[in-house]
């Protein structure tokens, strides 16, 4: 939230010189933190969708191993919490699969729970096969490697794209970064070049109109990545 703050602030003194406009930019602020929340969310999804595969890796080996597959989930936190810490989101999942085992409650409930939840597809998918699979008897450990793998191929078509798009990226942060970057040079280099931008009423509105073409521009090149990268993935 305080980022979104700075931004409101900076937005208002280079695009005003004054902080009256705060309450007028304060949407552009709110846009800005929920966009950054959302990012975070979406890596917090991909670390977790990352973390499970390995957490279903150890789950198959300690089936291969004569473990029922409670005992399994409640024994691999063991292994994950050495891989990734004890404050590691499936290190925190696995918890509390392991507090809901303790109070009867069955563990098709407890993974059906955490994949909506998570809000990953993936781990979604897992559960609803692993429910499918415990009523009728099928090969849970084989279930499991197989989804781990499958899990594992997605992770990798994601690792490509983000590599591919690594230059778009850097390109659109580029352009973002341009028009502050020009202006700020010629204010530097020619005092009072923009004065009558920020002086007079017509020069405000010329401001006010620059102001929405960038966020506007903003949030469409962010877009359009987006969906280049959902498209290819």
């Amino acid at each position: 939230m305080l980022l979104a703050m700075a931004v409101t602030i900076f937005l208002s003194c280079f695009f005003y010189r004054s902080l009256w406009t705060l309450p007028l930019l304060t949407p552009a602020g709110i846009v800005f933190y929920r966009k950054r929340y959302r990012q975070k969310g979406a890596r917090q999804r991909e670390e977790l969708c990352a973390q499970f595969r390995e957490c279903i890796l150890a789950v198959s080996t300690l089936l291969a191993a004569g473990y029922s597959v409670e005992n399994a989930f409640v024994e691999c936190a063991g292994d994950m919490e050495q891989m990734y810490g004890g404050n590691s989101l499936i290190c925190g999942e696995l918890r509390s699969i392991r507090r809901g085992l303790h109070i009867n409650i069955s563990l098709e409930e407890m993974l059906t729970d955490f994949g909506e939840r998570s809000h990953c597809e993936e781990i979604l998918q897992f559960a609803e096969v692993f429910v499918i699979a415990k009523r009728n008897g099928g090969n849970l450990a084989d279930i499991i490697r197989n989804t781990a793998e499958l899990i594992g191929k997605r992770a990798e078509v994601r690792q490509e794209v983000d590599t591919l798009l690594a230059g778009r990226k850097m390109e659109l942060g580029i352009m973002k970064a341009m028009p502050f970057a020009i202006m700020t040079y010629i204010a530097v280099t020619n005092q009072g070049f923009f004065d009558p931008l920020y002086e007079r009423v017509m020069g405000r509105l010329v401001m006010t109109g620059c102001l929405l073409a960038y966020i506007g521009a903003y949030l469409i090149g962010d877009l359009l990545l987006e969906k280049l990268r959902n498209t290819a993935v």
